[in-house]
């Protein structure tokens, strides 16, 4: 295989990870909530931030990272407080909620520049060389975000086959009044799913930082891919919106050096627009 070809893998392989951790939280919160968050690229941006806050106070990075996801979801959860259940009870229509998650995605981008400024900073970390592996120059920061990514998604398999709150999680998904009326703690399956979301996404965001500089507006520019993602892997189907995760951020990267990488994006739309022409319910089956 050509080196450039195997670097540009390795390197999609580093951005599918982030992209399948933020679309993790993405499609639980549409399965579960039936909410399509437009904000949630945001709350990644929000997630590298903070990450970026705390460790340029001397704070070591991954307890940093600890920190800026329990930031992260205490937003979420005030967001849900303040708007999402509201919205619930008065029964509001899809479209006002998406609306609303718009809003939501610019007060929290123009908070981030209020807060930290608009241009591109670095989290405070010793430059590392990169590893040589079989002629290939593999940054170490890529392969800490993939194996973090992968440790972050046994665990969430874990959580959602093996406890008794992903059973509910699932059953929730099913059918909302019918887990209500069956018993289940729906307060508490909405608690979780975005303590759930709001991990994975904040993670995806300092992971982020980890291979590009934390900037404003890199969350809202992730938002296209997440959003394929979710489609692509079946809506709510954590596992669909994680293999179609790597699929795009492998798809784009390749196809950089014949389109450039100001419309490799634009490969998530293609890709999404020809399965949604082929399987219209995504290529895996939609819900947990």
């Amino acid at each position: 295989m050509d080196a450039q070809l195997t670097q540009l893998i390795i390197n999609g392989i580093a951005v599918g990870s982030i992209i399948a951790l933020a679309a993790v939280g993405l499609t639980l919160t549409y399965g579960i909530l039936r909410l399509s968050n437009f904000a949630h690229g945001d709350f990644l941006t929000l997630g590298a931030y903070l990450t970026l806050w705390v460790n340029t106070i001397g704070v070591n990075i991954w307890l940093s990272m600890i920190l800026a996801a329990a930031g992260t979801v205490a937003a979420m959860l005030l967001a849900e407080k303040l708007l999402w259940s509201r919205m619930r009870s008065l029964r509001a229509t899809s479209t006002t909620l998406i609306i609303i998650s718009i809003g939501l995605a610019l007060f929290l981008r123009n908070g981030i520049i209020f807060l930290w400024g608009g241009k591109n900073q670095n989290y405070n970390l010793p430059v590392t060389p990169a590893l040589e592996i079989w002629g290939l120059k593999v940054p170490q920061n890529q392969l800490l975000v993939l194996g973090l990514a992968v440790l972050a998604i046994l665990g969430l398999h874990y959580l959602l086959q093996n406890t008794k709150i992903g059973k509910a999680m699932r059953a929730v998904a099913d059918d909302l009044d019918l887990a209500r009326v069956s018993g289940i703690n729906v307060d508490r399956v909405i608690f979780w799913t975005w303590l759930i979301a709001g991990t994975f996404t904040s993670l995806g965001g300092s992971m982020y930082g980890l291979i590009t500089a934390v900037r404003p507006n890199m969350g809202w520019f992730l938002i296209l891919p997440l959003f394929a993602s979710v489609i692509l892997g079946g809506i709510g189907n954590p596992y669909g919106a994680i293999a179609a995760a790597f699929m795009i951020g492998i798809a784009q990267e390749i196809s950089t050096p014949w389109l450039g990488s100001q419309y490799k994006q634009g490969i998530a739309l293609l890709m999404m627009i020809l399965v949604l022409l082929i399987r219209p319910k995504g290529l895996f089956k939609g819900t947990i």
